[in-house]
Parts: structure tokens; sequence; C-alpha cells
């Protein structure tokens, strides 16, 4: 220690190195100013904090939250519900699926039949030629249906009925009526041209059936069983009589199909449903097994080998179409069966060469059509309030899609071949002309919606011309 530092004076330097510590001990606050040299980055010490930034990126002021995927998908959802309840859906679903059929078809029969034309010394485009000019009169019938009022359908009814009936009994006049694969189901018109008119029998029966059952519940008589048979079941049972007079079994199976499709709406009892069914299926077995032809037929169900007589060779290399068709076929036009390898490859075996040419593909879009087709046929006879329109429209439905049925199911070996073509896709005027006329049926019944005849009112360009006008009027003076 220095001599001349005294007591006080070393009192008061610890006291300032005393205060001095403390000073830097003591922690500063955020208003206080940093010292002179150094710079501070500090946060205000009032207003709001900024909440901490998220994961994964930062979002813009102003910009609405992301919505997340559960949420998406159910908004979606919605939007393709309230899509699908539309009033005009069913008219777009009938119109729309009828006439992609019918085009889709019209391809098919053309590349399944160029080498059938060719064997018969024709030009390969013979039976696209007769089956394009069946499918333009055809668009007529079903442009003239669908502007049909109901009650001129149900006028139609009778007269129908009366005619198809008396074509049918022409059939069976020697020198009048023609057999075509061991058949006698045929008027020979003149000229290549031919006409079934069983094909119509099913359309007859449709219509005179729905209008029948219509004015019985109207009458309240559908509770008396012999109301709901009587006369239906007699006059279906005299059709399928004079088709089967013709030993044509699968047009007779579609009629069947149609009967208990009416008598299903109209609400028959589960006992005389019953019983009228186990009737048919007693009366179908016996003629299966009394005729040769039909239990070879029968016993063609799910075989992958013809026999060494030849049997089954129509149903084995319809399998093999399809088996060679892959996920998007050979190419359309490229069939290898249809050079004399499947018999009737434009007619009842259709199916199997569009899926060797488009496919898995192409047979799934042609059964989403069919399904559409039915699920708007259910639709129209689920939402009328007219009994006509609802027996009618199921009627049509239960033939389009029980023939759909029946005709795949026997190329994929699944049923017997019946012998009835594809609705709308086969070749084929007899079938194709009823079929379409039933088609423009449906869309009429679509049409008469409440819902969907505001809706095509509000889609004429008078009536939005009417409509913009009178908004424009109801505009204040100064908004342009």
């Amino acid at each position: 220690m220095p001599a001349d530092e005294s007591p006080s004076a070393r009192g008061t330097g610890r006291s300032r190195a005393s205060a001095a510590i403390s000073r830097a001990l003591t922690p500063r606050p955020l208003t206080q100013p940093a010292p002179a040299g150094i710079a501070l980055r500090s946060r205000p010490a009032t207003g709001p904090r900024r909440p901490p930034a998220a994961r994964g990126g930062t979002r813009a002021p102003g910009k609405p939250p992301r919505p997340s995927r559960g949420a998406a998908l159910r908004r979606t959802y919605e939007r393709a519900r309230r899509a699908w309840d539309r009033p005009l859906t069913a008219y777009y679903l009938i119109l729309g699926a009828g006439l992609l059929i019918t085009v889709l078809g019209l391809v098919m029969v053309y590349s399944a039949s160029m080498i059938k034309a060719l064997e018969l010394s024709r030009p390969s485009t013979y039976f696209f030629r007769k089956q394009f000019l069946a499918a333009v009169i055809g668009a007529g019938l079903m442009l003239l249906a669908s502007r049909m009022p109901v009650k001129l359908h149900r006028a139609l009814a009778y007269p129908l009925l009366l005619v198809t009936v008396f074509l049918m009994v022409l059939v069976q006049v020697p020198g009048i009526g023609m057999s075509v694969n061991g058949n006698q189901n045929w008027i020979y018109l003149g000229g290549p041209f031919q006409l079934q008119p069983s094909e119509f029998g099913k359309l007859a029966l449709i219509l005179w059936g729905a209008d029948l059952i219509a004015r019985k519940q109207d009458k309240r008589l559908l509770t008396q069983w012999k109301h709901m048979l009587v006369p239906l079941v007699p006059v279906a049972f005299m059709l399928l009589g004079l088709i089967m007079l013709g030993g044509d079994m699968g047009t007779a199976i579609i009629l069947t199909a149609i009967l208990f499709g009416l008598l299903w709406l109209a609400g028959a009892p589960t006992r005389l449903f019953a019983g009228v069914l186990a009737f048919a299926v007693a009366i179908g077995f016996l003629l299966i097994k009394t005729s040769p032809n039909r239990m070879s037929r029968l016993a063609c169900m799910g075989v992958s080998e013809p026999s060494p007589d030849g049997g089954c060779w129509q149903a084995v290399h319809g399998i093999y179409a399809l088996a060679s068709g892959g996920w998007f076929g050979s190419g359309l036009g490229a069939s290898v069966e249809k050079w004399g390898q499947l018999p009737e490859p434009h007619t009842d075996f259709i199916f199997a060469i569009t899926g060797e040419e488009l496919g898995l593909a192409g047979t799934l879009s042609v059964l989403a059509l069919f399904a559409a087709l039915g699920y708007a046929g259910i639709r129209v006879a689920g939402r009328t309030e007219d009994p006509f329109v609802r027996y009618a429209a199921g009627g049509v439905t239960t033939w389009i899609t029980a023939q759909a049925v029946i005709n795949i199911g026997a190329v994929l070996g699944l049923l017997p071949i019946a012998g009835v073509p594809l609705p709308l896709f086969s070749y084929g005027g007899s079938a194709l002309l009823p079929t379409m006329f039933a088609v423009g049926l449906m869309i009429a019944f679509a049409r008469e919606d409440p819902a969907a005849r505001a809706a095509l009112a509000m889609r004429r360009p008078g009536v939005r011309w009417k409509t913009m006008r009178r908004r424009v009027m109801k505009r204040p003076s100064g908004e342009r």
C-alpha cells in the first residue's frame, strides 16, 4: 500500500468499485438507450406481438388459410352430388348414353362385319350401310318419340299391340314368314330387308301394359289379384306363344322379364309374384329339356375348350376373343377371331369383338354406358307422379338392362347363349328401331318432370333474352 494513501480514500475507492460492479450485474431495461457506438436489434416494448411463423413457410397477410385435404374432398363430393341431383341429369344421361352406345355400335358393326360380308361376296360395308340406314331411321323415331306428349303415347298403346299381334301371326303363314338360323320369326320385305315383329312386341307390351295398370290403379282395382293378372298375363302369354312357335326362346325370355318387371312395379303380392314366376320357370325348363339344341347351349356355360365334335365352338371362341384383348385391345379392326373363327361376330357376339379390339377399357366403357342408362331410367320411374310414366319407364329399363345382361353374360360364359342382340349395339335394324323409339320415350318422360321442364324453358333463347331485359330494367338508373 502506498504511504500517501489515507484510509478515507481507500473506503471511497471501494464504494465506487462496488457500485460499478452492481451496475454491471443489474439487467438493463428494454427502453434504456444503448450506449453510443453499439447497435442493438430489439423489439418495441408496446404493441401486439407477431405470432411465431409456422413450419413449412409463411403466409401472406390477408390470404385465407389453405383447406385440409379432407375438407377439399368433402367440398368436391358436395359439388358432384349437387350436380348429380339437378333436374336435367336423367335427361342428359338418357340422351348421351343412348347416342354414345349407338355410335360406338356402328363403329364396331363395321369393324366386326367386314370379313363376314366378304365371305358372302358382298362389299365390306354391306352390313354397316344397312345398320347406318336403320340408325338414321331410328334417330328420327327417337326424336319423334321425345317430342310426343304422354297422352299420345298412351293412345298408341292399343294400335301398336294389335298391329304387332297381326304381324306375328303373319310370320307363321307359309310364303310370308321366313326362317333365319332355325327361328321362324321374320317377314321378308323385299331386297335385303327383313322384319322381326317380335322385337316390336316388347315395346307394344310395355306401352299397353303400362296403360292398363295405370288405369286400374286410378280405379283402385290393383288390390284384387284377378285385376292384377287379367288381362295382362294372358295377353303376355299369347305373345310368348306366338314367339315360341318360331322357336325364338331368347326373345321370349326378354318378354317374360318385361312382364315380371311390370308386375313388380304394380306392387304384386309376393305369393302371386312367386306363383307366376314358378309357372314361367317350369315352362322354360320343359322347353329347354325337350330341345337338344337348347340343352347343348346350357351345357356350354363355363366351358373353356370346344368338344371334339365342334360343340361349344362359339362360346369358347368368344372367351378367346375377350382373353386376347388385354387392357387396351389389339386395335380397332385388328381382331383375329372375326376371320371365320367366331360365328356371328357382328350380332350376338359383338361384345367379344369389342373386348378383343378395344380391350378391357372398351368393354368397361360399354358397361358404364348401359349402367348410366339403367340408372337414369330408374330415376325417371322413381321421381314421377304419373303412374303410366312410372310403369312405362320401368318396363323400358327392365327391357334394356335384362337384354344387355343376358347378351353379355352369354359372351362371358356365365349364362347360356340365348341368341339376343346387345341393345343399340349389335347389328339388326329390327332390334334397333324399337329400342331407339324406347329411348326417345324415356327422353320424353324425363322432359315431363316439372323441374326439368322449367330448366329447359330457362335455356331457350327467347326466355333468356326476356329475363335479361327484365333484370336490366330493374337496375338503378345510375348503374352501368
